[in-house]
């Protein structure tokens, strides 16, 4: 099924780019509802996450109820971005403040696509929206944490380049060029945006002015839409480089970070490639999980890692700056 979505001078001037958290958590969760061998680029991540989603009770909770496997999912979920970079906590700000007529016209159409009448989630989320959706944004926190930050920082600078890449292409190519580019299934075809896909849907008529894009790294290998008038519609479409996101990265020469570090500390960053927990990091190195801990106070005073709750225990994960600092030790010692 094809749709089209027109376009007008003033729709072109009002499209936009913006890097969401919530379209990453509504991505990655239903995601994370299928297989491995359904999502080649992300296995590495989804072998990482499901156990601990599944420890926490994650995999049966409101998040599974109002995202799908496949078809609909609540559009509540994904209110419109107010800035190019918005944060979690304001998009949960937006969904808490979700008028309840919005959330039971979603509950509707949820409901018309699955069974859901004796669903006692449902019920409370028409019952009491405002109090419900209060439990849901407490939820999407814990998945937050356990799921998407100790990556965020990676995942981010994927977004991003891909916003700063595609607004070039724009400046020089124009709007229409990079609408063209966005995906297989979306063309640009004299002055309306075409789609080609049975559950993704996009209509003037039913959505507001504008277009604002939304780069992915979950939404891989489809696109996803949200029209919810008057507010613009978006299309979630998937980041440029998803192929290479889990790639091991660079990890430097361990003895020139270790030359200012120390050689356990900058060992320690060496492994933070991927986050990991004071445990494993001293069962991996033979340390006391005191001194492992007392490394990672050290790195995270010097903004090189940061850390993340995940039910009893802590995780921990470089930052972009760590990621430099291995990088660049590792082209000196390439370079010399």
């Amino acid at each position: 099924m094809e749709t089209g979505l027109s376009f007008s001078a003033a729709d072109l001037a009002q499209t936009r780019f913006a890097v969401s958290p919530m379209w990453e958590v509504v991505t990655s969760f239903r995601l994370l509802r299928g297989t491995e061998a359904e999502t080649p680029p992300h296995r590495r991540w989804m072998a990482q996450v499901r156990p601990r989603l599944a420890e926490a009770g994650l995999d049966r909770g409101w998040l599974a109820t109002l995202i799908p496997g496949r078809a609909y999912l609540a559009d509540f979920l994904n209110p419109t971005p107010e800035t190019p970079f918005p944060t979690l906590a304001a998009e949960l700000d937006a969904i808490r403040q979700t008028p309840a007529e919005r959330v039971r016209t979603d509950l509707d159409r949820l409901g018309a696509e699955r069974d859901l009448s004796r669903s006692p989630r449902i019920r409370l989320l028409r019952e009491a929206p405002e109090a419900t959706l209060r439990k849901v944004a407490a939820e999407i926190e814990t998945y937050w944490e356990l799921a998407l930050a100790p990556y965020w920082d990676r995942i981010r600078q994927l977004l991003e380049a891909d916003v700063f890449h595609r607004a070039r292409q724009v400046a020089e190519h124009g709007a229409g060029h990079v609408l063209g580019e966005l995906h297989e299934t979306v063309r640009w075809d004299d002055g309306t945006l075409r789609l080609v896909r049975r559950h993704c849907a996009l209509s003037r008529s039913e959505a507001g002015a504008g277009l604002l894009l939304v780069p992915s790294a979950f939404a891989w290998p489809r696109v996803f839409t949200r029209s919810v008038p008057p507010d613009p519609p978006q299309l979630a479409y998937p980041a440029r480089g998803i192929g290479t996101l889990w790639e091991p990265r660079i990890t430097g020469s361990v003895d020139a970070v270790a030359a200012v570090l120390g050689r356990s500390r900058a060992l320690l960053l060496a492994e933070l490639d991927t986050p990991a927990s004071t445990t494993r990091l001293a069962e991996r190195f033979g340390m006391s999980a005191a001194g492992v801990s007392q490394h990672l106070t050290a790195l995270r005073g010097a903004g090189l890692v940061t850390a993340h709750r995940t039910g009893r225990s802590v995780l921990y994960a470089r930052t972009a700056v760590a990621d430099a600092l291995m990088a660049s030790a590792d082209s000196a010692a390439v370079g010399g």
